[in-house]
């Protein structure tokens, strides 16, 4: 990144002057974070430059009528820190918020995210940066380096400490975070937060796992079912709502209709990926054909 101007670089204060920050920690109540955001995050990180120790970016989303942070979508913003200041690229920040807006203006500005195991020195300043930009601002922070043997996801706001009407310092405090995730996503998830993975499963292979999920989990409805059945587990009558809920959401089909249907799926889902590889083929054939004639 170019050397920041003076605008641009955010000095350290004395406890005295550190400016407000609002009253975060009586609007916000908590933060839901999308997995595409994660994904982001750990993708900047791979890919930022040698010298940089972590990544910072902006977070987009909105607020919920409860006071619950949607966070929808990310960007990184280059920066430089020390020991004593932090430099940000803002014209980058502002141009990529711009373009974001063309896309999707219903997204705003929530709060920026860091990588790394907690809050660093330098995150006041920038949280004081993001302070301006934004009410409130939520700070993400990503473990990419698994610390604790995983990756550890927290969202902090800052509160301030005050004697009287005389500011002191602003306190970073934890709130709540939910990580919601539909089972695509929760798969694709649990490869990318371990340590060790020889390769991705291919799409046979997932759709396997998922069918051994899902059949685990109607194994366990069938003895529990069974169980209260036999008097050797007492009833639960929230359960028994839930499963009456997923019985009646089923289509009333004869089995031999159903396994037909379920089979034309599967043929189908089994042929858009043979479609698809033939086109990955087809397009890494045409690559190098095109490589080819460039060289002769």
């Amino acid at each position: 990144m170019a050397a920041a101007s003076e605008h641009t670089v955010l000095q350290f204060t004395p406890p005295s002057t550190v400016p407000a920050t609002g009253t975060a920690s009586t609007s916000v109540l908590s933060a839901r974070v999308h997995p595409l955001v994660i994904f982001n995050i750990c993708d900047c990180y791979v890919r930022r430059p040698d010298q940089a120790e972590r990544v910072i970016g902006t977070l987009l989303g909105s607020v919920l009528p409860d006071g619950t942070v949607d966070i929808r979508n990310s960007y990184a913003v280059p920066h430089n820190e020390s020991s004593d200041q932090v430099a940000l690229d803002i014209d980058y920040h502002h141009n990529m918020l711009a373009s974001h807006v063309k896309v999707n203006p219903k997204e705003v500005i929530v709060g920026w995210y860091s990588t790394g195991f907690g809050v660093t020195g330098g995150s006041a300043l920038i949280h004081d940066f993001y302070s301006r930009e934004v009410p409130n601002p939520i700070h993400l922070t990503v473990d990419t380096g698994f610390t604790n043997g995983e990756g550890t996801i927290k969202a902090y706001v800052s509160v301030n400490l005050s004697i009287g009407d005389q500011p002191l310092a602003a306190q970073f405090q934890e709130i709540p975070l939910d990580l919601r995730m539909v089972e695509a996503e929760k798969f694709g998830f649990d490869i990318l937060k371990s340590t060790a993975v020889d390769k991705l499963p291919s799409d046979l292979e997932g759709m396997e796992l998922t069918m051994e999920r899902l059949l685990a989990l109607i194994n366990d409805v069938y003895n529990y079912v069974d169980n209260v059945v036999e008097g050797r587990t007492s009833p639960d009558n929230n359960i028994g709502r839930s499963i009456a809920d997923a019985v009646s959401s089923l289509p009333k089909l004869p089995p031999h209709a159903f396994d037909k249907l379920a089979n034309d799926s599967l043929q189908d889902q089994l042929l858009l990926l043979y479609l698809s590889s033939i086109i990955r083929t087809q397009l890494s054939l045409a690559e190098k054909l095109n490589t080819a004639a460039q060289m002769l």
